[in-house]
């Protein structure tokens, strides 16, 4: 079973919620629980890492600032080695500690305070991502050196691999349906489930990172000027 998959097989979605505030902590918990799901708690980066050594979790809330590693450090190393869905928590003075969350790796991001219901709403729309079954074929896409595996979430180019996130997985293969063909911002939005348009920006920027032997002038995932994204393949 995947790091992705539920901990349990009685199909209750798993949320690691890890903050070092205890009240928000608890008060999440307790939200979280009376709406259907299954919740452990870290109190910070190291805690979460002993959950996350024994246990799996289909989303990980995260809060930006914590003592010790950042939660902006541990998104960035559990990126590394795992594609479960990151909700970062931020205030809302910390625009550029969002982006930097949505460039090292997290799926969506939530300014501080928050209302639940908007926290319930993005946790139900990473989990149907994850949820979604592939619709393209096939389900090796080449393009340029690479070759995407859109069901195993990987991109290969000779010896090399590089995993991609589940948001990056996502917008892959809803370009991939369309070669050529600009898919709008705001369809996007709805597709992945992210409530703004900023968000798949940075997601389109970081994906370019990885497949872009130039990212700012991209050959495969094109910007169309007044229409959206559009991948080009060879």
């Amino acid at each position: 079973m995947t790091a992705e998959a539920s901990a349990l097989d009685d199909g209750i979605p798993h949320i690691l919620v890890v903050d070092d505030d205890t009240r928000l902590r608890k008060l999440l918990q307790k939200f979280l629980r009376e709406n259907g799901f299954r919740v452990t708690l870290a109190q910070n980066a190291a805690d979460a890492k002993t959950r996350l050594g024994g246990l799996q979790f289909d989303v990980i809330i995260l809060d930006v600032m914590m003592p010790g590693q950042s939660g902006l450090e541990l998104t960035e190393e559990l990126r590394g080695r795992s594609e479960v869905p990151i909700l970062l928590l931020s205030a809302l003075s910390e625009t550029e500690s969002r982006i930097t969350g949505l460039e090292l790796g997290a799926d969506d991001y939530l300014g501080k305070p928050f209302e639940p219901r908007e926290l319930l709403a993005r946790l139900r729309a990473l989990l149907r991502r994850q949820a979604a079954q592939p619709t393209i074929t096939p389900a090796l896409l080449r393009f340029g050196e690479w070759e995407a595996d859109i069901d195993r979430g990987e991109l290969r180019r000779q010896d090399e691999q590089v995993s991609l996130t589940s948001a990056e997985q996502t917008l892959l293969r809803l370009l991939a349906e369309k070669p050529g063909v600009p898919i709008s911002r705001a369809e996007l939005c709805e597709k992945t489930g992210v409530a703004q348009e900023r968000t798949v920006d940075v997601q389109i920027t970081r994906l370019r990172r990885k497949i872009e032997r130039d990212a700012r002038a991209p050959r495969y995932l094109r910007t169309v000027r007044g229409q959206g994204y559009a991948l080009w393949p060879d």
